[in-house]
């Protein structure tokens, strides 16, 4: 059965295997010409790409999976220190389903935790990626080095979310539809008339799974401990990214209206200042829900 979201893509359900323990990565992928990984973020799938994704693919082999621990991907175990759900295990995932699929070099696009997982993949495996792009986010390690009362507030669920199990999981099993609703509405700058129906519903059907949910809760668990413990030995051995880097955000967004200079940031993880380029667009955190056409020109432009 094809995915209706994405009726022209072929759909793929592959158990990939890696030094950092395998998974089942579902994934849909479609179009010709050189390859392209797309990668959501929290809490959506990768229905999130369905708006540009056919544009997208007419010039593009584009490869659009779930994350592990979202959507119809795996969930492994939480693993030692939440290793099962870091952004290395996630970049291995994907690395390994590009080569099963005969992509050795690609460009890559992520937004929120997607483009996390990006720029783990750009450092972890440099000979792969031909460029990146990353969309709404600014590097981990700085998140938390920069926590203010700002930043706390609108990032709540950062703090949340690492609590142990199962206090977090018990909340958002409260009302998970209601929750969910509060996040994709709350966090852009078009509430839920963003998402289509479609795209809605299966954010829903996922989000009301509790092994998902914990899953996502493992991430953000992994984003507080060994996700900045990979990064902080990054920054000692003086790894940085080396391909080109295009840096999309909402200008309306917690990134848009903090006081970061973004671009100036993210040079300070490239291995060349002339290696980042980008710019703000007029919209909240779902740069590809708001603004779809926007987001597409500035991504073709780049790739």
């Amino acid at each position: 059965m094809g995915d209706p979201l994405f009726p022209s893509f072929d759909v793929v359900d592959r158990h990939v295997e890696h030094p950092h323990g395998g998974t089942l990565v579902h994934a849909v992928t479609g179009g010709e010409g050189p390859p392209l990984l797309l990668l959501h973020g929290y809490p959506q799938t990768h229905v999130m790409w369905s708006t540009i994704a056919p544009e997208l693919a007419r010039d593009h082999t584009v490869v659009i999976p779930d994350l592990r621990g979202y959507g119809d991907s795996g969930k492994p175990a939480d693993g030692e220190g939440h290793a099962g759900h870091s952004f290395r295990a996630m970049a291995a995932d994907v690395a390994a389903l590009m080569r099963e699929l005969g992509h050795e070099r690609y460009a890559v696009v992520g937004h929120d935790r997607g483009a996390r997982v990006t720029h783990r993949l750009a450092l972890d495996h440099a000979a792969a990626v031909t460029r990146a792009a990353v969309l709404d986010v600014l590097p981990t390690t700085h998140v938390y080095a920069h926590v203010d009362r700002r930043l706390a507030t609108a990032y709540y669920h950062w703090f949340l979310y690492l609590q142990p199990e199962p206090v977090p999981e018990n909340l958002l099993a409260g009302d998970p539809v209601g929750y969910l609703h509060s996040l994709l509405g709350g966090w852009g700058s078009a509430a839920l008339d963003a998402y289509s129906p479609a795209q809605l519903a299966e954010y829903e059907r996922c989000f009301a799974d509790p092994a998902t949910r914990h899953a996502m809760l493992e991430d953000y668990r992994a984003g507080a401990s060994i996700d900045l413990e990979h990064d902080e030995a990054d920054a000692a051995a003086g790894r940085r990214v080396t391909c080109p880097l295009l840096v999309l955000w909402g200008a309306k967004g917690v990134v848009g209206t903090g006081p970061d200079d973004v671009l100036a940031v993210w040079r300070e993880r490239a291995d060349r200042d002339d290696l980042v380029t980008g710019q703000a667009l007029d919209t909240g955190h779902f740069l590809v829900d708001e603004r779809p056409g926007e987001t597409l020109a500035a991504l073709r432009a780049f790739l």
